[in-house]
């Protein structure tokens, strides 16, 4: 019995090898003097471009190869923790700051603080939908691994550190992966200080019961976001002082994303009024 249902990504495998196939023939053919070069072209427009670049969310380009996620299985790039993990690495104006070791941290619904803190964070709902995937095994989901992830607040403050919430621990919270390999928060749009695009930090761990500290951590990197919905959420009240910074800056000047963003961009739907879902596939070697 053979089996002729591969899959999707097989399907574009194959398709984009045929195509590549094709135009090796034709320049071949036009440089040989057997085809005209319009014939060519007009062969090529029947399967795109002869230059395959489209252009991207953040104003570069990729190769033209459809962007599943999963398709290419790439990892996705380390990236520093930045000065406010909270995992335990630094220390607080209040001492060791280690979110991790508190009571309530592994929980879905990150916006209000815990463990006898009681601020909540405003702003604009975001869910985020991390799907963690194991580049060593053909990107086979990885179910009870552990994601703890932390950003700032909509006034672009981290909480434990900045001055005026150190006393709060909210927009912190470690989920683990389900069966289908994804952990989900709710949690609000960050916001944009200086020097930085938005985004959110994040910390992979074997499993809840090894996410206690950086010193078990197995990646960290961070999310990024499409520029038409930062300027969309920037836009509402509350987040007027993001809206100024968010102008300052860009992906190219960035000193996190400026070597490249398209395997942390985040894809993002929803409205300012319903809230937003923020996905993306998170490879590591597992």
């Amino acid at each position: 019995m053979h089996d002729h249902d591969q899959g999707l990504a097989h399907d574009l495998e194959a398709l984009t090898a045929a195509m590549q196939r094709r135009r090796r023939t034709l320049r071949w053919l036009v440089g040989a003097g057997a085809l005209p070069a319009a014939g060519a072209l007009s062969l090529l427009g029947c399967g795109g471009s002869s230059d395959d670049a489209t252009s991207t969310s953040d104003g570069g380009t990729d190769s033209g190869t459809p962007d599943t996620g999963t398709a290419s299985c790439s990892s996705i790039p380390e990236e520093t923790a930045g000065p406010f993990p909270g995992d335990g690495s630094n220390n607080s104006s209040s001492g060791l700051a280690n979110a991790l070791a508190l009571t309530g941290i592994v929980r879905s619904d990150i916006r209000s603080s815990i463990a006898g803190a009681t601020g909540t964070a405003e702003g604009v709902v975001l869910t985020v939908k991390l799907n963690l995937v194991n580049t060593a095994s053909s990107c086979a989901d990885l179910s009870g691994y552990a994601i703890y992830i932390w950003h700032c607040d909509r006034d672009g403050l981290y909480s434990m550190y900045n001055a005026g919430v150190t006393d709060e621990n909210y927009l912190r919270g470690v989920q683990e992966t389900d069966s289908s390999g994804v952990a989900t928060f709710t949690t609000i749009y960050p916001g944009c200080y200086l020097g930085r695009m938005p985004h959110i930090h994040f910390e992979v761990y074997r499993s809840t019961n090894t996410a206690t500290s950086f010193s078990n951590k197995l990646k960290t990197s961070q999310l990024a976001f499409p520029n038409d919905v930062s300027t969309t959420v920037y836009n509402t009240a509350g987040y007027e002082s993001s809206l100024s910074n968010f102008g300052r800056i860009s992906f190219a000047t960035d000193n996190v994303f400026s070597d490249g963003v398209t395997l942390q961009t985040t894809t993002v739907t929803g409205s300012v009024s319903e809230g937003f879902v923020a996905t993306l596939t998170v490879g590591i070697s597992g």
